[in-house]
C-alpha cells in the first residue's frame, strides 16, 4: 500500500467530524495525468478522470450542513454548487408527522430519493409509493413527483440531483414555505 493510500485511509478512521480533510486533498500538479487512483491487490490503478479544479473531502456528522427551515419542513443541503462543481446537489429533506411536501412539481434535472428514516409517500407521475426506510427511487427529469410524510413519525429522504446546483433555488423556495405553510396530509 502506498504511503498516500495510508495517509487517507488513517485520516478516514479519525477524521474531525464536520471538517475538510486536508490529506484527501491533491490539487492538479499533484496528479500527473489527472487521475484518480485506488488500491487494487496493494497496487495502485488508474480509475477515472477527474476535475481540474481542486476540491476537499467533506465530512458532516448527522445533522450538520445548511439548514433551511421551512415550518413542518426542513431541508439540510450537505454538498452543492463549489463543493460538487455544479455537477449535483446532495440534501436532506425531513418533515415531521402527516406533512405535506412541495407538491406536485417538475424540473429538467433527474431527483434520487433515498429513506433515511420513517416512511416517506414519494409521487412519480401520476403513481403514489409508500417507501418505508431504505427505499430508493430515481425520478427521471421532467416527470412531476412529490413527496410527503403520512405517518405518525418524522421521516426524512436523502435527495440526489443531477446536475446542480439545486441550493440557490432555496431562500425562494423557504420563502414560498413560510407564506404557504406546509398543511397536513389528511390520514
Amino acid at each position: 500500500m502506498g504511503a498516500h493510500a495510508r495517509q487517507c485511509l488513517t485520516s478516514l478512521s479519525n477524521p474531525s467530524v464536520g471538517t475538510e480533510i486536508d490529506s484527501l486533498t491533491t490539487t492538479p500538479d499533484q496528479r500527473p495525468d489527472s487521475t484518480v487512483c485506488c488500491l487494487e491487490g496493494g497496487s495502485e490503478k488508474r480509475m477515472s478522470k477527474v476535475s481540474m479544479t481542486p476540491r476537499r473531502a467533506i465530512v458532516l456528522a448527522p445533522g450538520q450542513g445548511r439548514v433551511y427551515p421551512m415550518g413542518r419542513i426542513s431541508a439540510v443541503f450537505k454538498a452543492d454548487e463549489a463543493e460538487t462543481d455544479s455537477r449535483y446537489s446532495v440534501s436532506e429533506w425531513w418533515l415531521e408527522p402527516r406533512t405535506q411536501g412541495p407538491g406536485s412539481h417538475f424540473h429538467d434535472e433527474d431527483d434520487l430519493f433515498y429513506v433515511i428514516e420513517g416512511v416517506m409517500s414519494i409521487r412519480a407521475g401520476e403513481e403514489w409509493f409508500e417507501c418505508p426506510k431504505g427505499s430508493f427511487v430515481l425520478v427521471p427529469g421532467g416527470v412531476a413527483h412529490d413527496f410527503e410524510n403520512r405517518g405518525d413519525v418524522r421521516a426524512g429522504i436523502l435527495n440526489f440531483s443531477s446536475p446542480g446546483p439545486f441550493e440557490p433555488e432555496m431562500p425562494g423556495i423557504a420563502e414560498w414555505f413560510r407564506q404557504n405553510p406546509p398543511r397536513d396530509t389528511g390520514t
